[in-house]
């Protein structure tokens, strides 16, 4: 088999710092519950450690870190805009039931 047609292989180490870091971000997300967060503060945390190990996951389990860049940004444009449509809807929804609520009260 050519270098042109052979798999290209990691070490065996980036995997197990990966694991390792993926079990610490775990940890510190359910810390965020055994320390009773509350609030703003709880989601915050809960959604950065969530992102964090999607992320990781994502990026080395998947290979997706060793990927061209059109196949990245094709990926990631449509998922980033989705987050940005479902915020206008909200917006959009709120400002609806506003001012519903004020034509008929009024």
């Amino acid at each position: 088999m050519s270098a042109s047609t052979q798999g290209q292989q990691h070490p065996l180490s980036l995997y197990f710092k990966v694991w390792g870091l993926l079990f610490v971000l775990s940890t510190l997300s359910y810390m965020v519950d055994y320390l009773q967060f509350q609030g703003l503060l709880r989601w915050s945390l809960i959604l950065i450690f969530m992102f964090l190990k999607a992320g990781l996951i994502l990026s080395v389990f998947m290979h997706f870190a060793w990927e061209p860049i059109t196949l990245r940004v094709a990926l990631l444009v449509p998922t980033l805009a989705i987050p940005i449509f479902i915020a206008f809807m909200a917006i959009e929804g709120n400002y609806t039931m506003t001012s519903r609520l004020m034509f008929l009260a009024g």
